[in-house]
């Protein structure tokens, strides 16, 4: 049998998570009810304390031993994730909490699939939730009142709460979509050709787009990780601009090496790799002075990459490449990267250009599964998304 797991600290949050557990339970969903303090709990619950404590790997006397409330809420995040993880019964989950629990919650909610259920009500919901969230599908609630005893408003906002959880439990998604998965990524100014990619390729696979916005890159990846896609068209890795130039949109140094462990078929370009990414113009770094900015909007700001840099992001993603030992087709549109990377473009400059594909040819190790091509296209020429996706589809 499947349950709703309700989680919080029992012995702050115990009047809350009691209430809370009742709303679901009533809507004829079981429940189970976990307590992640690091105290006496005040109310009975499913599983205790000190039974999540002991999954960490130094057993639960590393959790509850001890008097500083930092060291145990971090100790207990990360025995949650371990116990949350290792089971099978869970139709969704919800969590109550401040600034710890929600720490600890949200750490195990993180490792759970994409498409089980996970809502966190919480007092920090209204604020910056990128940490708590990172590249999961928890649903952050704000809490509106502090958790000190329920009152009215509480009481609304948890029984809310309850009832989507249940309507989400009790309502499962199942897919009747046959085809495998795939991955693109896109920006804004390699819209046209991504497009284009999935129109052709729609009828046989189902085409997942990513936004490469770092989030995107890293969502990617953990999915070819997790043998949920059985290729990627990775068009647009501008991530990297960011990572080795200082924008606000990085990947991380771990940006392809899903491609290498697993030897999914990979399709790649040099999309928007003509940029960095910052956001209004007063947070561009001082050091940035006098470069050539594209203002996007009013909070987004774009800065040109120089032949330098490009010759680093070349370099860069050419050794990357070089290290998968599945089929990689990587190819260069010799006529711009980018919407702005155009004659009579704001970000056209065929030295950068030609230094970044320069650096990328030197890195990248040419097997006879490994290979690199220049195409004399534009990125966005209809032309250019055709090669890429008949590539693909011959080498998937």
């Amino acid at each position: 049998m499947k349950h709703v797991y309700v989680v919080g600290t029992a012995d702050t949050k115990g009047p809350e998570l009691a209430y809370l557990a009742d709303v679901i339970a009533n809507t004829g969903v079981p429940v189970i009810l976990v307590d992640v303090g690091t105290r006496a709990p005040t109310i009975k619950v499913d599983v205790t304390a000190r039974e999540v404590a002991g999954y960490h790997a130094d057993g639960a006397g590393a959790v509850l031993s001890g008097d500083d409330r930092g060291v145990a809420v971090a100790a207990m995040s990360v025995a949650f994730s371990n116990f949350v993880t290792s089971r099978q019964d869970i139709a969704g989950i919800i969590g109550i909490g401040g600034g710890g629990g929600t720490s600890i919650v949200t750490a195990g909610m993180r490792g759970l699939p994409y498409g089980l259920p996970k809502i966190m009500v919480s007092t920090l919901a209204s604020g910056d939730v990128g940490p708590y969230v990172d590249i999961s599908d928890i649903i952050m609630m704000p809490s509106v009142t502090d958790f000190a005893g329920l009152n009215q408003l509480s009481r609304l906002i948890l029984h809310n709460s309850g009832q989507a959880i249940s309507g989400m439990a009790l309502s499962a998604y199942q897919s009747s979509d046959e085809r495998q998965s795939v991955g693109l990524t896109m920006f804004g100014v390699t819209t046209q050709c991504v497009t284009s990619m999935v129109e052709h390729l729609n009828s046989t696979y189902d085409c997942m787009v990513f936004h490469a916005t770092g989030v995107g890159g890293r969502t990617m990846d953990k999915l070819v990780d997790d043998g949920v896609l059985s290729g990627v068209l990775d068009i647009t890795t501008t991530e990297v601009c960011d990572l080795l130039v200082g924008g606000v949109l990085p990947a991380t140094k771990a940006r392809l090496d899903a491609i290498a462990r697993t030897g999914v078929p990979y399709v790649g370009s040099v999309g928007a790799l003509d940029m960095v990414n910052f956001w209004a113009p007063d947070t561009v770094p001082a050091a940035f002075a006098g470069r050539l900015f594209y203002h996007h909007n009013t909070n987004v700001t774009l800065m040109r990459t120089t032949p330098e840099e490009c010759r680093l992001i070349g370099t860069w993603i050419g050794r990357k490449l070089s290290a998968c030992s599945g089929p990689v087709r990587f190819f260069i549109p010799e006529r711009g990267v980018s919407a702005l990377d155009i004659e009579g473009g704001d970000f056209f400059d065929p030295e950068a250009d030609a230094a970044l594909f320069s650096a990328i040819e030197d890195a990248f190790e040419v097997t006879a599964d490994r290979r690199i091509e220049r195409l004399p296209l534009h990125i966005n020429d209809p032309a250019f998304a055709k090669a890429a996706v008949d590539t693909f589809l011959s080498i998937i």
